[in-house]
């Protein structure tokens, strides 16, 4: 999966003056490459951090993998939404519905694979798994509190996403072991 920027056809005989306005203008979409970028890598860590840990397999596992694997190619087409279609809201609710389905898969996956330790070492410490699920959870209750914050303003919502920041921190510090 790769994220895109579309560069502006701009003309040839601009100024070194016009060209930074032209560049100046481009910096949102910019901006909404870089938030997504950082929501992708939020999934391959908490990915690695979930599949580290998972040592047996089921079907049912490859199949809801497979599931994940399709909503997380979905964010690059969303993303490419948001950011021809910044100032609007149903491109960011799209956006956020991918990363809510996609993160709660990654959930369910934790959940199915340590629930009675299934597909677990039965030495992973209690905590961790407790932990690890709501690391994974704080993710879809985020951006679900994103959307209905767009719901007053767009702006705020896009980085509200930041609090996940310190709820991540605050978890990984109560659940350490």
């Amino acid at each position: 999966m790769a994220l895109s920027i579309d560069i502006p056809d701009l003309p040839q005989n601009l100024s070194q003056t016009e060209l930074l306005q032209r560049l100046d203008d481009f910096y949102p979409q910019f901006e909404d490459y870089v938030i997504s970028f950082a929501v992708i890598a939020i999934f391959w860590i908490s990915y690695h951090q979930v599949f580290n840990h998972i040592k047996g397999s089921h079907i049912s596992m490859v199949y809801l993998n497979l599931l994940f694997l399709l909503l997380i190619t979905l964010l690059s087409l969303t993303t490419s939404f948001v950011t021809n279609y910044a100032s609007y809201q149903i491109p960011y609710v799209i956006y956020c519905i991918i990363v809510i389905m996609a993160s709660s898969l990654l959930v369910l996956i934790w959940w199915l694979a340590t629930k009675e330790h299934r597909l677990v070492d039965k030495g992973i410490h209690p905590l961790f798994i407790k932990g690890t699920f709501l690391l994974l959870l704080s993710l879809p209750i985020i951006f679900g509190i994103s959307i209905v914050i767009s719901f007053v303003n767009l702006g705020i919502a896009q980085y509200f996403w930041l609090s996940i920041i310190p709820v991540n921190f605050l978890i990984r510090h109560k659940y350490k072991h």
